[in-house]
């Protein structure tokens, strides 16, 4: 019997008890019985197709504490999905119990404190919509469909970070159901251990239903400056070590992170460009409109680019500009590495690979983890890597699954080569299923402490689809 056909018999001896849960539900429960089966065990990543036992989505708390009970009573698996973006593909898993976010996405924006209240199953798109036209917004990550829940669980490395840091650096307090199905409130002064943990711990801790975050001033109410400034391929290794040199330099309000492209055959990108190699580098500027031409000037006047694509725009268009060629359901394959620099060993790695880039949605970024994000003390929250630096990411992507192979394997020769170059550890957020080892990578000093926490709120491993973190001891 495969492991397909493990749903149908697990819900034939659970039959009852499934059918007493659906009745305590205020949202609804699938089944492979049910017509939605197929929809609702999708994740963003095409590649995966695992099989749950059922899929709740959650209408509030209540449903998801009754989950984590049954899932502790019956035996049953606890995946959590809230986004569906994890690259692993964690928020679904074969004959399991998925708790399903996406229905609870209320938000509630208090401007006179500055913050946001974001429900466990927002996207990044619904948090913006509610803080950008009041001027403010909350560091997030770069493609507005991200679940609010992963990205901020992992971190949260974005456009904002080098001026306000990293999403976790404005997290005020949450609203967690723990493992026993108890709902609790935390912050810095109730259950601190477990506030901390949930700065860039990942999943292994609780459900997170609902998140208050700080909110910051953003461009001219809400406006930024933004967009790709773009250079042939033969030109990337220049662009790197001009790069590399000018971004710790430049006001915070200015960040950039650079990759290597194809660019996409559709408006705006001049049609003489579509489908060309190219090394871009999208620049955000959060300041004032009266300092936007001298503080983006530098960036604009380097080199012979192809384009020049800064604009101002709202923060929430800029966050959107990639979903459109990025739609879920693309086939995704993740290597990622931190680097402490961009050496030159590296880059001529990076040349190597963007000549070899296997399909047009195939791409490798750096993401810069500088300025106020390293002003936080590395044990100040579980996620450690405070001294500077790119997190990097190496993505095989295409819509059809018969080029499976080609993007996994030109992402995986890629990192084979560049990962001597990197600084050993791993963004989480872009950590796939890569074994013990490189989860402990990914916190270093703090694994640790993160274990000790675990034992204090989750000792028998309920949440153990994610990033696993075993309990200590």
């Amino acid at each position: 019997m495969s492991i397909k056909d493990l749903p149908a018999r697990t819900i034939e001896r659970l039959e009852g008890p499934l059918a007493e849960l659906a009745a305590q539900l205020r949202g609804t429960l699938v089944t492979p019985a049910d017509a939605g089966y197929d929809a609702a065990r999708a994740v963003y990543n095409g590649m995966i197709d695992r099989r749950p036992l059922a899929v709740v989505r959650c209408a509030n708390a209540s449903d998801v504490a009754s989950c984590v009970r049954f899932g502790t009573a019956h035996g049953v698996v606890i995946a959590v999905r809230g986004g569906g973006h994890n690259a692993g593909g964690l928020g679904v898993w074969d004959d399991a119990l998925v708790i399903d976010l996406s229905g609870m996405r209320s938000t509630t924006v208090d401007p006179a404190a500055r913050t946001v209240r974001v429900d466990g199953g927002c996207t990044w798109g619904d948090v913006d919509s509610a803080t950008v036209p009041f001027g403010m917004a909350t560091p997030s990550g770069f493609i507005a469909s991200t679940g609010v829940g992963g990205l901020t669980l992992g971190g949260g490395v974005g456009y904002l970070s080098r001026r306000y840091g990293l999403t976790v650096d404005s997290l005020l307090g949450a609203d967690v159901v723990l493992a026993d199905g108890t709902l609790v409130s935390i912050d810095a002064h109730n259950h601190p251990d477990l506030f901390w943990a949930l700065r860039g711990g990942g999943g292994n801790f609780g459900v997170v239903v609902s998140f208050r975050f700080a909110c910051h001033d953003i461009g001219e109410n809400g406006t930024v400056v933004g967009g790709p400034i773009l250079y042939d391929l033969a030109d990337a290794p220049d662009v790197m070590r001009w790069y590399r040199e000018l971004l710790p330099a430049l006001p915070e309000e200015l960040s950039g992170w650079i990759g290597l492209i194809t660019i996409p055959p559709a408006p705006p990108f001049p049609e003489e460009l579509w489908g060309r190699k190219s090394c871009a580098i999208v620049w955000c500027y959060t300041g004032s409109a009266d300092r936007a031409d001298a503080v983006t000037a530098p960036v604009r006047e380097f080199g012979s680019p192809l384009l020049v694509g800064l604009a101002p725009m709202p923060f929430s268009v800029l966050q959107q500009a990639f979903d459109g060629l990025y739609p879920a359901g693309l086939q995704w394959y993740w290597k990622a590495d931190m680097f402490a620099e961009i050496s030159d060993a590296a880059i001529d790695i990076h040349a190597k690979y963007g000549a070899l880039l296997p399909t047009g949605h195939s791409t490798m970024h750096l993401y810069p983890i500088d300025g106020a994000a390293m002003r936080v003390d590395a044990g100040a929250t579980a996620f450690p890597y405070r001294g500077g630096g790119w997190a990097g990411t190496i993505v095989g992507v295409d819509p059809d699954p018969a080029n499976a192979a080609a993007i996994t394997d030109w992402a995986r020769n890629y990192w084979d080569e560049l990962h001597p170059t990197s600084a050993g550890g791993v963004y989480v957020n872009f950590l796939g299923q890569e074994g013990d080892a490189r989860v402990r990578s990914a916190y270093g000093a703090n694994y640790a402490r993160l274990a000790r926490v675990k034992a204090q709120y989750d000792p028998r491993n309920v949440f153990h689809i994610n990033q696993n973190i075993p309990p200590a001891g």
